[in-house]
């Protein structure tokens, strides 16, 4: 029996996600559970598990493609099922990735909303299968993606169905490689010329199956959206230390660049041998320049904006263009606070615990977010209503090799400070090595954000939009400040550390802010107060 399994939902208000990798082979044995692609979502790279135990009868997606939630991305063998079993667990599926036609989605200013998705979670009827590159090309073309019939996998729209509906005649196959030349010159209208040749590629694709075309001899690196590749040829550019983005594609498929295992190795070559001139050039007193990073002759660098940079860009725009927020600053003596954990530190590595200022500061925080509750609170647009949470979870903003991450301390108000260091040291572990659940990236009530780490003083940190504020630390630094003893005032070196508060001017006063500030540093100042919390 077959049984066709539909991309689930694998993250709140998450519509559809990058296939990044398969796992599993056409006519490989799996069993329930078993993970078969990696997919990455807005911030999170996740496994997809099988539903059940099979032979994997089809892959409908390439490497790199953009896959809608409910969409039918992978098909199974199953034997000893019977027709109405698999139907109905079929059935049982696309009822927990979609939810009820009469139930309303959460609005996006709910208690358990967080980042800068506003959709609904449901994927809609008339939703366009394309990636972000052929709804680029669409809109230069003038085309309606809606009005389009999709001829690739999954009725996924390509780039040969938007130029056979704009009526542009493709170039031919011939000229791919001038065109090529003419990207990596830079030039202003390489992104139609690249547009026309894989538009080209695509069409004849659909007929042969795979064009084979011989890469430019000029061109040291490739510009494109992404790059189709096997699972071995992803490892053996781990392998060599390759950029697969960078490697000129030999071959096309449904109009996309696919890289084969010869051109990974020869570019590997070309590189080493680059290297090796450069070794000899510098033993021998020459300047090699910029030449690592840039051609010869080239003076700018193009790298695609995609992925989670570009969903962190998108996120970053519609907070501050959605939430009008102000920044205020402030500096406290965080003396007293050095000396408790020092104090304390030693007692934390006994049990295995390191013992960071983050813990201090999210309790500082979450005892002022009591105090002023519209910190913790979020305007909920759709339904023009302030919703006030009785729940504290902090967010941590997290610097990792892909981006800004905020893994998620939940209930941070009932937990005490080495529940909260061992929580969060695991937590921000897991977020910079990508094994991260997308549910531990959500549902944030507020965030903490320590520029102090990269040396950083001042800030004026996003929102975390939709929340109402976010908390930027700065480096604790020894500076000269008037102490008062006995009624005598005297000049000495104390610990000072940098606040930078950002909050939603439509919802918080500057007032309130400052207070909010006010509060936080009190506790700093007086580490003591966190025992009444």
């Amino acid at each position: 029996m077959v049984r066709e399994f539909q991309l689930p939902d694998v993250g709140e208000g998450v519509a559809e996600g990058e296939l990044v990798s398969w796992l599993v082979a056409e006519g490989d044995t799996v069993s329930e559970d078993q993970p078969v692609a990696e997919v990455e979502t807005d911030k999170a790279l996740v496994d997809v598990p099988a539903p059940v135990d099979g032979t994997v009868a089809e892959r409908h997606y390439e490497e790199g493609d953009i896959i809608p939630v409910g969409d039918v991305f992978i098909t199974f063998e199953v034997e000893g099922e019977s027709e109405a079993e698999a139907e109905a667990e079929a059935e049982a599926d696309t009822e927990a990735t979609e939810p009820d036609a009469g139930t309303e989605a959460e609005p996006a200013g709910s208690p358990g909303a967080t980042g800068g998705d506003t959709d609904e979670v449901a994927t809609p009827t008339d939703r366009v299968f394309a990636p972000p590159r052929i709804r680029r090309l669409a809109r230069e073309e003038g085309v309606d993606l809606t009005a389009l019939e999709g001829s690739g996998p999954g009725g996924r729209i390509t780039a040969a169905d938007v130029t056979a509906a704009a009526g542009t005649a493709p170039q031919p196959a011939g000229d791919a490689g001038s065109e090529s030349e003419t990207s990596a010159g830079g030039d202003e209208t390489a992104g139609e010329s690249t547009t026309s040749a894989d538009a080209t590629s695509s069409a004849e694709a659909a007929s042969t199956g795979a064009t084979r075309t011989k890469p430019p001899a000029n061109i040291e690196s490739a510009d494109r959206d992404r790059t189709l590749a096997a699972p071995a040829t992803r490892r053996i550019a781990d392998e060599e230390g390759v950029d697969l983005d960078a490697v000129p594609a030999s071959e096309q498929r449904d109009g996309e660049a696919f890289v084969t295992p010869e051109d990974i190795r020869e570019y590997a070559e070309a590189q080493q041998r680059a290297q090796k001139a450069d070794r000899e050039a510098v033993a021998a007193g020459q300047s090699v320049g910029s030449e690592e990073t840039f051609a010869p002759g080239e003076r700018e660098r193009r790298e695609d904006f995609g992925g989670v940079r570009k969903r962190i860009a998108d996120a970053m725009v519609e907070s501050k263009y959605s939430a009008p927020h102000v920044t205020h600053h402030d500096e406290v003596d965080v003396t007293e606070l050095v000396e408790a954990r020092e104090e304390l530190k030693p007692r934390a590595e006994e049990k295995g615990i390191r013992l960071t200022y983050m813990p201090f500061i999210v309790k500082a925080v979450v005892a002022a977010l009591k105090e002023y509750p519209e910190m913790n609170a979020v305007i909920d647009e759709a339904n023009e209503e302030i919703v006030y949470r009785d729940y504290h979870n902090v967010g941590i903003a997290t610097a990792t090799d892909v981006g800004l991450m905020v893994p998620v301390l939940e209930d941070a108000d009932g937990k005490g400070l080495l529940q909260l260091s061992s929580e969060m040291n695991e937590l921000v572990e897991r977020a910079r090595g990508r094994s991260i659940s997308p549910d531990e990236l959500q549902g944030s009530t507020f965030t903490v954000t320590n520029i102090g780490g990269i040396g950083g003083e001042y800030a004026t940190p996003i929102l975390n939009y939709p929340e109402s504020g976010i908390l930027a630390v700065g480096e604790i630094k020894r500076k000269p400040r008037v102490v008062e003893d006995d009624g005598e005032e005297r000049i000495e070196p104390r610990s000072v550390m940098t606040l930078s508060l950002s909050f939603d001017h439509r919802l918080i006063d500057g007032a309130v802010g400052a207070q909010f500030t006010n509060t936080v540093m009190e506790y700093l100042e007086n580490p003591n107060l966190l025992l009444l919390e």
